[in-house]
């Protein structure tokens, strides 16, 4: 059975992070359906703890306070996939990450190398733009926003195959729905391919885990069998994590 008031005071926070982080009150209402009246007796409380602050033109941003919960959480989270990773990597060959979205950016908080000498590495804490990785595409294929966030980041050209339009990257989110992973063919770095897929916690996209590598290695997997395995061991993580 769930408490009320705690549903929706998550719902605010929720609301905070789909707009980027910060939103006004108007944007929270238009989220969370909530009357105004409880959005402002919600976020006085949450002002209160630490978990949201007021910014000068009035909009409500996170607070510090979630950054103590989340980097606690992340950690945890991290360890847990590790062995999962590993078995990315024993089923490949290649390095495989775990991935979430802070705000409008991509963070990776966990990875395990390949055992071969050429290979690939995403720095554990490496945050990067969403729209030119396969990661990125994943975690905002399911975000009504993803168009927002497009606009709010800008969409730099990392190499001569990253998809630098709204409409072009909005598109590429329709395919990762419809298929079920994401692709990085080169768009990050150059010869440098990676397949990603969700880890949803209650139908939620909550992490991405990919593979990735030299594109010629990547390419020579069986792109179905690839997303397939990669499909499996995410499962198997969200179900350890989440319980699902």
């Amino acid at each position: 059975m769930s408490v009320q008031s705690v549903d929706r005071a998550l719902d605010v926070l929720e609301a905070l992070a789909e707009q980027g982080g910060q939103a006004g009150l108007s944007e929270i209402a238009a989220r969370t359906g909530l009357p105004y009246g409880t959005i402002h007796r919600l976020l006085q409380t949450l002002l209160a703890r630490g978990y949201v602050r007021q910014e000068s033109d009035r909009r409500y941003a996170l607070g510090g306070a979630l950054l103590r919960i989340g980097g606690t959480a992340e950690r945890m989270v991290a360890a847990r996939a590790e062995p999962y990773l590993a078995r990315l990597v024993e089923l490949s060959g290649e390095t495989a990450n775990l991935a979430v979205l802070e705000g409008d950016f991509v963070v990776y908080v966990a990875q395990v190398p390949s055992p071969r000498r050429l290979r690939m590495f995403a720095e554990v804490g490496r945050r990067v733009l969403p729209h030119s990785t396969a990661v990125g595409k994943v975690l905002l294929a399911e975000r009504a926003d993803a168009a927002a966030v497009f606009q709010r980041t800008g969409l730099p050209r990392r190499t001569d195959k990253t998809i630098t339009t709204v409409d072009g990257l909005l598109g590429e989110l329709d395919e990762v729905r419809t298929r079920g992973y994401a692709l990085d063919l080169g768009e990050e770095e150059g010869g440098v391919h990676c397949m990603a897929v969700p880890v949803v916690d209650g139908g939620r996209t909550f992490a991405a885990m990919s593979v990735s590598g030299p594109a010629d290695r990547i390419d020579a997997i069986d792109r179905d069998e690839l997303a397939s395995m990669l499909r499996k061991v995410a499962g198997d993580f969200g179900s350890a994590v989440f319980g699902l």
